[in-house]
């Protein structure tokens, strides 16, 4: 396991979240003190657990979380997050881990050269980047400092899991996502199950 330096709660404080869709929920937002990588991650806190926790990581997603993007699944799946975790209660850790932590100006690089014919990960590869560069050690941190050490995860990625693992987290359950399929991101989808062993089905993910 891992060594895992302790982070404290900063902030409280509820805010009402409303979607496109009209769906809203009141939400409880934590800020942190301490946590390893100096970044401003964010714990939304909805419902109200009976038993086990479900809890997302949802990394940053600029184009898809705010403008819509049908490129990536994001939005779709940060939407879909929020209600499933208020319903059963958890939180969700809103992480600023853009284009799978290689910032936000290199994810649009490599779009650029989707556009050329490469997927996802062979495109970070080409500009000398790390097919995915997220951590979750301040994840862990943020987990353990709101008393949250077991969990069920809300997640296709396997990675999270065992870096949650790694880190003192006991995760109880992989709970799966939804296919959030477009036009504009099966090649995107499909590479997430070849290249990082994305637990989705790949009959859903033929050409639309």
């Amino acid at each position: 396991m891992r060594d895992l330096p302790t982070a404290t709660v900063r902030t409280r404080v509820t805010v009402p979240l409303r979607f496109g869709d009209g769906y809203t929920v009141d939400a409880e937002l934590v800020t942190f003190h301490g946590l390893a990588d100096g970044q401003e991650h964010l714990a939304v806190v909805l419902g109200e657990a009976v038993g086990t926790p479900l809890v997302r990581l949802h990394s940053e997603c600029l184009t898809g979380d705010v403008f819509g993007s049908a490129r990536c699944d994001c939005g779709p799946q940060l939407r879909e997050a929020v209600e499933q975790i208020a319903t059963r209660g958890g939180v969700l850790l809103y992480l600023r881990q853009e284009g799978r932590g290689i910032g936000l100006y290199n994810k649009l690089d490599a779009y650029a050269l989707q556009d050329q014919g490469l997927d996802t990960y062979e495109a970070n590869a080409a500009l000398g980047l790390p097919e995915d560069a997220r951590d979750y050690t301040a994840a862990a941190q943020m987990l353990h400092a709101l008393g949250l050490p077991e969990l069920d995860l809300l997640s296709n990625n396997p990675d999270k899991a065992r870096q949650l693992t790694d880190l003192g987290v006991t995760v109880r359950d992989r709970v799966p996502t939804g296919v959030f399929r477009t036009s504009h991101n099966v090649r995107y989808l499909r590479a997430k199950v070849v290249h990082t062993q994305h637990t989705l089905p790949l009959t859903e993910l033929s050409a639309v």
